[in-house]
């Protein structure tokens, strides 16, 4: 979810969902410990809980990062050996570590050591020609054995060699039933599912076998469902009446975002899932898209684009 769960994102989802646990885009615990922290780092008080996802091969420099992490706030810290991009294999992290357990398992232990907030894994049932039954379980214990404290399972194999990136997202094909596997082996220990979960009714069928689910696509793409999150899986109130109330409660942040020098669009971007399949929202879609990039745009625009969208849809939207 790189470029996507910036701090925008997560205060968005926040006003939908006071339960569900956020992370952050994934960043390289290189950039962490020498870019410019405040920046990459800081997040607003509401977002809680929201954990920290790093990048990196080097249990030294993922330590340090843990910890800075820490400093700042993050209720967890997660190391992703999960994603496939060329970037993150050209920088020998991410799922090509899916190879090097043993190595995964020195980074955790070294990040164990330098916090005590949650670590935890992201990882793939495996990568390439592996045999997601031997390799996920190699895999597994190896991570549990260095002290991570929960396992996140992306229930498809990452392809490195032969699909890119975006062919890896639909091939092969989703293996959900290997990571029900997995959590039936391991008990007690926590194994979290990830992969292709598009509705909050699919997280709750998964609930039956596993720990937690994690939504990527499926929660940016449509986030009005977030709103239903708390009643059906924490069962806590919904924390707001409708899409409409929770972006009313949108327009002081943005204001604060732009007086702190961001455009509109940074965040409203995140915004454009909200209608789908409503009417209304195609014309919500393109007053966004036209006019909040353009200079010196406010919570106006939010305001008139919402207009385009009936407030009977707003409602029923978040079912």
């Amino acid at each position: 979810m790189m470029d996507w769960t910036d701090r925008h994102c997560r205060f968005f989802h926040r006003l939908l969902t006071k339960n569900a646990l956020l992370y952050t885009e994934m960043l390289t615990a290189d950039a962490v410990i020498h870019g410019p922290r405040e920046r990459l780092l800081a997040f607003d008080p509401a977002e809680h809980p929201v954990a920290l996802q790093l990048g990196g091969s080097d249990p030294g420099k993922l330590a340090e990062a843990a910890r800075i992490g820490a400093d700042f706030g993050y209720d967890e810290v997660n190391l992703n050996v999960g994603c496939p991009s060329d970037r993150v294999q050209e920088g020998r992290f991410g799922a090509c570590l899916m190879r090097e357990p043993e190595l995964v398992g020195e980074c955790v232990t070294a990040m164990k050591r330098a916090v005590k907030i949650p670590v935890t894994v992201k990882c793939r049932l495996g990568v390439d020609d592996q045999d997601a039954e031997q390799s996920l379980d190699r895999f597994a214990d190896i991570a549990i054995g260095a002290g991570s404290d929960a396992l996140i399972v992306h229930a498809r194999k990452a392809w490195l060699e032969g699909l890119s990136p975006r062919e890896n997202r639909n091939v092969p094909p989703l293996d959900h039933a290997r990571v029900h596997r997995l959590k039936r082996r391991l008990g007690n220990y926590p194994v979290i599912l990830n992969g292709g979960i598009m509705s909050i009714a699919e997280v709750k069928a998964h609930l039956a076998h596993v720990d937690g689910v994690m939504m990527g696509r499926g929660a940016y793409e449509n986030p009005g469902q977030l709103l239903a999150a708390d009643p059906e899986i924490f069962g806590k109130p919904q924390p707001a009446a409708d899409l409409k109330a929770a972006l009313e409660k949108l327009f002081p942040y943005i204001e604060r975002a732009i007086a702190d020098g961001a455009r509109l669009n940074s965040v409203t971007r995140h915004l454009l899932g909200l209608f789908r399949g409503q009417p209304g929202a195609r014309l919500f879609r393109r007053h966004l898209a036209t006019e909040a990039v353009k200079p010196g745009a406010g919570v106006k625009v939010l305001r008139e684009a919402l207009s385009f969208v009936q407030d009977g849809e707003l409602a029923r939207s978040a079912a």
